[in-house]
């Protein structure tokens, strides 16, 4: 998310003061007593051994995963989170990693963001022992945000706009290689708009060459779709109110190319968050309001697995529970995350400030 005044800007580089700080630091996990719908989830916390803040998650399976954050650190655990492996790059405790995006247990691909040269792309084929870093943006009005990789070959990373329209990166070899797509088919950018760095899941992709982009801090938070790997896109209203730099659109997640959900609201403290959910099923063309949406801000959000109906979305305040396709929502934890991601075939994992990270049961 690029700087739109200075409190914004502070935000985004997780530099924000004591009230924002208040707001996300939450209690330890508390189940909400079972509903008529059937067994609610429940998070079982880990132990990481850090008070970094992960933002970026990626679920590999039941036993693994992989998450990265502040202070540049980076774990992954092989073994359901009884132990944490620091594979952190060499030489990047100075930044901020805010996505991660990893096809095993071995080959991961890490985002660092930030104004011009901080945001940097990181990757390593073998478990984190080494990382190459494939890209450094020279471009001082470029902010990226988020990456995602419809295969293990194909990626895109998104910045904030440069003069004027978002600006997508594309790799084609696993993230070695990285460049600036041309912008003919990106629709402008309204005054103030960005993505917001907050969950790695402001850029997501399903099957092999659909991706949606969602927005924020301007009049209307929207997602915009492209079907060609990012070459062109087109753009809908989300319905999730936006019209302020802290409101709009944090994180998206498509079951298949029809699917979706989008999540967000106002991340300040003490502000009212109304309609934080949204759903599509024509693939983004148009989005309607969640008739019983999350009470609050949420900035993470993930299909479950094996199921085309149930989808978990997470925030500071809580997590929340759809059975219906993201129509309707039941809190049934909360304790603070930042972040949620699910394996295809199977194993939950949620992320947030404090070190936490919690695997479902």
């Amino acid at each position: 998310m690029r700087a739109m005044g200075k409190t914004r800007r502070l935000w985004a580089l997780g530099l924000c003061g004591a009230a924002v700080a208040a707001a996300l630091a939450a209690p330890s996990a508390q189940a909400v007593p079972e509903g008529h719908q059937g067994r609610d989830p429940e998070w079982a916390l880990a132990a990481t051994g850090t008070d970094a803040r992960f933002r970026g998650l990626a679920a590999v399976g039941r036993d693994a995963a992989w998450v990265a954050g502040s202070g540049g650190t980076v774990l992954r655990t092989t073994d359901g989170g009884r132990h944490w492996r620091d594979v952190s790059p060499a030489g990047a405790a100075g930044l901020e990693f805010r996505d991660i995006e990893a096809f095993d247990r071995r080959r991961a691909v890490a985002l660092a963001i930030g104004e011009g040269e901080a945001s940097r792309v990181f990757r390593t084929e073998d478990g984190g022992a080494s990382w190459t870093e494939s890209f450094r943006n020279t471009d001082e009005r470029a902010f990226y945000d988020c990456l995602t990789f419809f295969d293990s070959r194909h990626g895109l990373a998104l910045s904030d706009p440069v003069d004027g329209k978002f600006r997508i990166l594309s790799t084609s070899d696993g993230g070695r290689n990285w460049r600036v797509l041309p912008d003919a088919g990106m629709p402008a950018a309204q005054p103030g708009e960005a993505g917001f760095a907050a969950s790695g899941q402001c850029l997501v992709s399903a099957g092999r060459k659909d991706v949606w982009l969602a927005t924020g801090g301007a009049a209307t938070a929207r997602v915009l779709h492209s079907e060609d790997r990012g070459l062109t896109w087109t753009e809908a209203a989300s319905r999730i109110p936006a019209g302020d730099p802290a409101r709009g659109v944090f994180g998206v997640a498509f079951l298949d190319r029809t699917h979706g959900i989008a999540v967000g609201g106002d991340y300040r403290a003490g502000q009212a968050s109304p309609d934080a959910a949204s759903v599509t099923g024509d693939g983004g063309r148009s989005w309607r309001s969640a008739a019983a949406p999350p009470p609050a801000y949420r900035s993470g959000v993930t299909w479950l697995p094996h199921s085309r109906r149930s989808a978990l979305a997470v925030g500071p305040a809580g997590t929340d529970v759809t059975r219906d396709g993201g129509r309707t929502w039941r809190t049934v934890d909360t304790g603070s995350y930042d972040t949620v991601d699910c394996a295809p075939g199977g194993g939950c994992w949620a992320a947030g400030e404090k070190g936490r990270v919690a695997r479902l049961r």
